[in-house]
């Protein structure tokens, strides 16, 4: 007698959508103006862990359009430049949708060097985005003060890759 397996369909919904709003929750809370100690809460650049990690899981459609959404989402916020986090996370999803099958099947250390890579990139472009376009070089402990935490933040995307990778296996 055979035993059917369940299959766990996972949509656009539970792996774009839901981390979609969380990361835009996460992003508004870590924006409250509130000092600790006489310092502010880290500013991350969160949609940088689903920039990485969406190509990683499934390539689709929607996550390009969404990211684009969440990089405007993040220059309204920040009151910075129109498209300069659009385009720095799209850079990432790109980069790491071309590099996909040397990414996959590696965990650990590899992973994070190419997550940090992408990020430190994203960054630097932006840097020279905004230095060309104000004609004054930001400064850096600001960026640096804004690179640390989005790389910290690699437990997430290593969280995310495991939760959804192979998790549908019409995928496989």
């Amino acid at each position: 007698m055979k035993r059917s397996t369940a299959v766990r369909v996972v949509g656009p919904l539970q792996w774009i959508v839901y981390p979609a709003l969380a990361v835009m929750a996460a992003t508004i809370i870590l924006g409250i103006p509130v000092q600790l100690f006489g310092l502010r809460l880290p500013e991350p650049v969160i949609p940088m862990v689903l920039a990485f990690c969406w190509p990683l899981i499934r390539p689709s459609m929607i996550a390009p359009a969404v990211l684009f959404g969440l990089g405007v989402f993040l220059d309204l916020f920040w009151e910075g430049p129109m498209g300069l986090w659009s385009l720095a996370l799209m850079s990432v999803y790109c980069t790491v949708l071309f590099a996909r099958n040397l990414i996959a099947g590696h965990e650990g250390l590899i992973r994070f060097a190419w997550y940090a890579a992408c990020t430190l990139g994203a960054f630097f472009m932006a840097y020279l985005i905004v230095a060309m376009r104000s004609g004054n070089p930001p400064a850096i402990l600001s960026l640096v003060l804004q690179v640390l935490p989005t790389l910290l933040l690699y437990p997430a995307v290593d969280w995310l890759l495991e939760r959804f990778d192979d998790s549908d296996t019409r995928f496989r």
